[in-house]
C-alpha cells in the first residue's frame, strides 16, 4: 500500500500537494476511496425460473393429460416432475396473465377481461396497478436476469402505438429483454407486429417457412447464451408466452401431416379416448363421470355421426391443424431442455407449463376458415353475414387462411369437463399445470407426482417466490404494495399429502360467476342481456362430482347461500362491480381518443401503423385515401396496404400486357380478394383518391380515381372488429400479405417510384358503429340517471 502522506506527493517547494484539501493528509487508498455500492444479487445457488403459458390450452391437450398429440418433452417434465390436476386459472387471458404475474385477483389487478376495452370502470384499467410489483419486478430486484417473450395482452389496445405511454409494456414491467406481440392474439405465419424491447421490430416480409413458435423460442436461447457470455451465475426468469394455439390455429405443413386421418374417428371417440386414459393415468377416481356432450344454447355441440362426408373432413383438418400448433409448442419446449442440458442447467431450474383458460367454443358450431370474420362480436351484424369463407381444404392450417376449429374439438380438449373459456364452468378455468425443478426435492422416489389438492394462479407468484427463498417486494415507485391475493403451493409441490392451501376464490368474467369453498363450488350460466339477479346459482360437490355434472342446490341451501354471500364480500373487495356482460359498455371508448380519427399524413417508413391505432381511421365510417407519387416506365409496386390474408386492402401500381403503368385497389374480404378493373397512369407525377364508404347492413363500397376515370367494388362486406389485423404500411406490403398472388409474384413489392405521401381523412362514425352506439346509450343513461 503506498502512503500518499509521503514526500513523493509534495510539490517542489515542499508543501503538501493535498493542501487545500482538508480531510486527505495521511490517509491511504483504503481509507480515502469510497466503498463500491453493492450489487443487487440473487441469494447464493438461486434457480433459474421458467413459466411457459400456452395460449387457450384445453386441460385434455397434453399427453400428460389424456391427449393422443404427441408431447415427449412435455411428457418427461410431467414424469420427472409434479402434475396438478385440480390447478384453476380465470376464464379469460388478460385477466389470467395479471394474475400469474402479481399475485393478486385479476379485477384487483385492472384485468376484469382481455385488453381490447375501455369502458372506464375501475376493474378496466387495462393496465397493472402503480403499486402492484410483478414477479419480474421482484425477481429482477433480488439480482434475477429477467426475459419476456411472446403474448403480452397486458396493455390496453389504445396503449399499444408507438406514441402512447409505455409504462405498461414488458420492459417497463419489470423485464430487462422482450421480443413478441403486444396483442392479444397473432398470425403464426407472418405476425401482424412484433416488438422488440421497446420498439417495433419491422419486418419487410416474412420468409416462406417462418413460424413464431420457433422464433420465440430461438430468442429466448440467444437471451440466455448471451447472458451466460457476460455472466455465467446470474440466474434468470423466462417468461414464455406462446400465442399458440390461440386463433388464428396455424401449423407447419410437417406437423400438419403428422396427424393426417387422426381425426376422422370425431371429437366424440377423441373425448372418450382421451377421458379413459384420464383415469388410466389416475387424474381421476374411476367412479368420475364424464358428462354429456354440452347442450346448452348456442354451445351445444351435434354427434360426429349426424355430421355430413364434407363436415367431417373439413372439422377433422381443424384439429390437424391444431394439434401441429400444439406439437410444435412440445418441441420448442424440448429446444430449451436440452440448451439448459448442455449448460448443465436444467437441474435447477423450476419449469412451470400452464395454460391461461379452457379451450375455446369461439370457433362457433362449423370452425371457420376466416377467423376475423367470425371473431367480429358486433351484436348487430345481419344475419346473412359470412362468417366461413370457402377455402381449398389443404390450405387450411397455412399461411393462406386464418383458421379455427368448431366447438365440438373445444369440448373434447376440455375433457373431461364442461363448457369453455369465457365460463366459469372447470372447461374455463381449470387447466394442466405442470412443475419440474429435479433439485428442488419436488417429488419424492416413490410417488406419482400427482397433486389433486386445489390451486389457482394467483399462487404461481407466491410459489415460485416461496421456492426461491426471497420475499415480495414492499413497494413499487415508493407505494406501498397491496398484499398479494395468491398463497404459496410450495408445501403442495413437496408433500402429496400436505394440507390444500387456498381455499376460498371468486370468479367472475361477463356476469358469469362462481366461488369456490373447500370441496364445494357455487355457479351460474349468465346469459347477456339479461338481468343479473335472474341468474341462478347452482352447487356443486367438486370432490365427490369433479365434472360438475349434479347439481346439489336443492338439498343444501344453506351452502348456496353460505357461497353466495362470500361471493358478493369478495366482489365488493376486489372491485368486480359493477358486472359487464360485455353490452353496450364494452364499446364505450375515453373522448380523446376521438383524436385518432383525425386526416393524417403518412410518409413511407420501413415499418406499419400499430393494428388499432390504423383501424380508427377506417373502421365503421367512410375514409378519404389519396396517394401523392411520381412515377415513371418500368415503376410497380404498393403505394399502401393494410391487413392481411384475415382481411384487408391496398392500392398499387402495376404494370400492363405493354409495359405501361396502371393502378388497382383491392379488398380482401376476409380471404376472397377483389380488385378494381385498373386505371392508366401517365408518367411523372400522380395523385390516386381512394373512397371507403361504410354502408347500412355493414356492407362496403371502394371507389378508385384519378380525377377522371372512376372504378370501383360494391357490395363487400365491412372490415370490423379485429380486421384490418396487420396495421397500414406505406410503400410496400409489409407482413402479411392482403393479396396472394400479388406476393407470390412480387413479395412485399415495395414502390420503385417516389411516393410523397398518402393521406387518411377519415368521416365521423356510422349509427351502426359500435362506440357510437355505447355512446349513445351512455348519454341516455345519464339522462336517465
Amino acid at each position: 500500500m503506498t502512503d500518499l502522506s509521503a514526500s513523493s506527493s509534495a510539490g517542489d517547494n515542499g508543501q503538501d500537494a493535498y493542501a487545500g484539501f482538508p480531510g486527505r493528509i495521511g490517509r491511504t487508498i483504503s481509507e480515502s476511496v469510497p466503498a463500491w455500492p453493492a450489487e443487487r444479487t440473487a441469494p447464493q445457488g438461486s434457480p433459474n425460473v421458467i413459466v411457459i403459458v400456452v395460449d387457450d390450452l384445453g386441460y385434455a391437450d397434453l399427453g400428460p393429460y389424456g391427449s393422443e398429440i404427441a408431447t415427449p418433452h412435455l411428457d418427461r417434465l410431467a414424469a420427472d416432475g409434479v402434475r396438478f390436476t385440480n390447478y384453476h386459472t380465470t376464464p379469460l387471458c388478460s385477466p389470467s396473465r395479471a394474475a400469474l404475474l402479481t399475485g393478486l385477483n385479476p379485477h384487483k389487478a385492472g384485468f376484469a377481461f382481455p385488453a381490447n376495452s375501455d369502458p372506464g370502470y375501475p376493474a378496466y384499467t387495462f393496465t397493472l396497478p402503480d403499486n402492484a410489483p410483478t414477479l419480474a419486478e421482484t425477481l429482477r430486484e433480488r439480482g434475477y436476469a429477467t426475459f419476456a417473450l411472446g403474448k403480452w395482452h397486458l396493455t390496453g389496445d389504445r396503449l399499444q402505438h408507438d406514441g402512447a405511454s409505455k409504462a405498461s409494456w414488458p420492459c417497463q414491467r419489470g423485464f430487462d429483454r422482450y421480443f413478441g406481440a403486444l396483442e392479444g392474439f397473432t398470425s403464426l405465419h407472418a405476425p401482424h407486429r412484433l416488438v422488440w424491447d421497446n420498439s417495433p421490430y419491422p419486418v419487410q416480409e416474412f420468409p416462406a417457412d417462418y413460424y413464431l413458435t420457433d422464433d420465440l423460442t430461438e430468442r429466448a436461447i440467444e437471451m440466455i447464451s448471451t447472458l451466460r457470455a457476460a455472466d455465467a451465475d446470474k440466474p434468470f426468469f423466462l417468461y414464455l408466452a406462446h400465442a399458440a394455439v390461440h386463433g388464428p390455429v396455424q401449423a407447419k405443413a410437417a406437423d400438419i401431416a403428422d396427424y393426417d386421418h387422426v381425426y376422422d374417428v370425431g371429437w366424440d371417440q377423441i373425448r372418450l379416448d382421451r377421458f379413459r386414459r384420464q383415469l388410466e393415468l389416475g387424474l381421476f377416481d374411476a367412479g368420475t363421470v364424464l358428462p354429456p356432450s354440452n347442450r346448452e344454447t348456442a354451445l351445444d355441440v351435434p354427434p360426429w355421426d349426424s355430421l355430413d362426408e364434407d363436415q367431417r373432413r373439413r372439422f377433422a383438418r381443424y384439429m390437424q391443424v391444431y394439434a401441429g400448433a400444439v406439437q410444435a409448442v412440445d418441441a420448442s419446449t424440448g429446444r430449451l431442455i436440452e440448451h439448459l442440458e448442455r449448460r448443465g442447467e436444467l437441474d435447477n431450474t423450476i419449469i412451470v407449463v400452464t395454460s391461461d383458460n379452457g379451450a375455446t367454443a369461439e370457433g362457433g358450431p362449423e370452425g371457420t376458415r376466416s377467423y376475423y370474420s367470425q371473431f367480429a362480436h358486433i351484436a348487430e351484424l345481419p344475419d346473412d353475414w359470412q362468417r366461413d369463407v370457402d377455402r381449398e381444404l389443404a390450405l387450411i392450417g397455412g399461411p393462406q387462411t386464418t383458421v379455427h376449429y368448431p366447438r365440438g374439438w373445444g369440448q373434447a380438449s376440455n375433457t373431461p369437463f364442461r363448457l369453455y373459456k369465457g365460463h366459469t364452468f372447470a372447461g374455463g378455468i381449470r387447466v394442466p399445470l405442470i412443475v419440474h425443478w429435479p433439485d428442488g426435492g419436488l417429488r419424492g422416489a416413490d410417488e406419482d407426482g400427482i397433486r389433486r389438492q386445489y390451486a389457482h394462479v394467483t399462487d404461481v407468484t407466491p410459489t415460485l417466490l416461496d421456492l426461491i427463498g426471497v420475499a415480495p417486494l414492499a413497494a413499487r415507485h415508493g407505494l406501498a404494495a397491496p398484499q398479494i391475493d395468491g398463497v404459496s403451493a410450495a408445501g403442495l409441490l413437496r408433500d402429496p399429502g400436505a394440507d390444500q392451501q387456498h381455499d376460498d376464490q371468486y370468479t367472475e368474467t361477463g356476469g358469469r360467476r362462481a366461488y369456490q369453498r373447500g370441496h364445494w363450488k357455487i355457479v351460474t350460466e349468465h346469459r347477456p342481456g339479461t338481468p343479473f339477479d335472474d341468474t341462478e346459482w347452482q352447487l356443486y360437490d367438486t370432490e365427490a362430482d369433479p365434472t360438475e355434472t349434479q347439481n346439489v342446490a336443492d338439498s343444501h341451501p344453506e351452502v348456496v347461500t353460505e357461497l353466495a354471500t362470500a361471493w358478493e364480500r369478495a366482489a365488493w373487495r376486489n372491485r368486480v362491480f359493477p358486472l359487464d356482460d360485455h353490452g353496450p359498455a364494452s364499446s364505450l371508448r375515453r373522448p380523446d381518443d376521438d383524436r385518432f380519427a383525425g386526416t393524417i399524413d403518412l410518409l413511407p417508413f420501413a415499418g406499419t401503423v400499430e393494428r388499432w391505432r390504423s383501424a380508427q381511421l377506417v373502421q365503421h365510417r367512410d375514409v378519404a385515401i389519396t396517394a401523392s407519387f411520381r412515377v415513371a416506365a418500368g415503376d410497380a409496386g404498393v403505394l399502401v396496404a393494410h391487413g392481411d390474408q384475415g382481411g384487408g386492402y391496398l392500392l398499387v401500381v402495376d404494370t400492363d400486357e405493354q409495359g405501361e403503368p396502371i393502378a388497382w385497389f383491392g379488398v380482401n374480404a376476409y380471404g376472397v380478394v377483389h380488385r378494381t378493373s385498373p386505371i392508366n397512369l401517365a408518367p411523372g407525377e400522380n395523385e390516386l383518391l381512394v373512397l371507403l364508404r361504410a354502408l347500412p347492413g355493414f356492407r362496403l363500397e371502394a371507389l378508385l380515381t384519378d380525377g377522371a376515370v372512376v372504378t370501383g367494388l360494391a357490395d363487400l362486406p365491412q372490415l370490423v372488429g379485429m380486421a384490418p389485423f396487420t396495421g397500414i404500411s406505406v410503400g410496400a406490403d409489409r407482413g402479411g400479405p392482403v393479396d396472394w398472388e400479388l406476393h407470390r409474384r412480387a413479395g412485399s413489392h415495395p414502390f420503385s417510384g417516389v411516393l410523397h405521401n398518402v393521406r387518411y381523412a377519415p368521416g365521423v362514425l356510422s349509427d351502426e358503429a359500435p362506440a357510437e352506439r355505447a355512446r349513445v346509450w351512455a348519454e341516455g343513461v345519464r339522462i336517465y340517471d
